[in-house]
């Protein structure tokens, strides 16, 4: 997990969540189909309850995290992975190091090689553990107040993937940081993505919105291109 930085006991609720001072709850995965290769992020390995840089993920160690009432329907959703290429989304349960029961929602989209085949999967896990995190909440305010727009988005979120407003907030805020795009031109982009894409009338199905929320900072660099796959 992402520790508080030094000296910020100065900084607003808001300057803290901007900067990382405050736990990530989404991080990055990828799995490679040929040899079975895992690869994820601290924020990944801390939400199963490991120190980051302390194991290694695999196959088994993945599977084993599994709730045991959520775990067939994770491996038959993996091996259709495996087969079909296909993109995914998910949610389950997980029990980490400390015996504790996660709730996460994962998002897998197409790895592709240089030759643009399909090698892999590779997205983001998001932990949507019910949380009190005041300070959290005290960020997510502050901003909604002054940016209407993350308001709506957040709202988006929240409606598409189930999750609490905090969440909701901490998962652009990740999309912002690995993106390198500023939070709110990311969320002007979704919400016109949304709009587009009938968004006004009906909710999309999840798999739809998972591709325009993993692809949104390609949209802003290339004005003009569309929303489809």
């Amino acid at each position: 997990m992402v520790e508080g930085q030094d000296g910020g006991s100065d900084a607003s609720p808001v300057e803290q969540a901007l900067a990382g001072g405050i736990p990530q709850r989404v991080g990055w995965y990828r799995f490679h189909f040929a040899d079975e290769r895992w690869e994820w992020s601290a924020e990944v390995e801390g939400i199963h309850g490991y120190e980051p840089g302390t194991v290694s993920p695999t196959t088994e160690l993945i599977l084993q995290h599994k709730h045991p009432d959520d775990y067939d329907d994770v491996a038959t959703t993996l091996h259709d992975i495996r087969r079909t290429h296909k993109p995914f989304s998910a949610r389950h349960r997980i029990i980490t190091v400390q015996d504790t029961i996660r709730e996460v929602v994962v998002i897998g989209e197409q790895l592709r090689d240089d030759t643009g085949d399909v090698v892999g999967t590779h997205g983001y896990y998001i932990d949507v553990t019910p949380t009190r995190d005041a300070l959290i909440s005290d960020a997510v305010a502050e901003i909604a107040d002054n940016r209407a727009v993350i308001e709506q988005v957040k709202g988006i979120l929240r409606v598409v993937y189930r999750i609490e407003p905090e969440v909701a907030f901490d998962v652009l805020r990740w999309r912002s940081q690995e993106t390198n795009v500023k939070l709110r031109a990311l969320a002007e982009q979704l919400m016109a993505d949304f709009v587009t894409i009938g968004g006004g009338e009906r909710l999309p199905p999840r798999e739809v919105f998972d591709h325009l929320l993993m692809t949104a900072h390609q949209r802003i660099r290339a004005p003009g291109a569309g929303v489809g796959p």
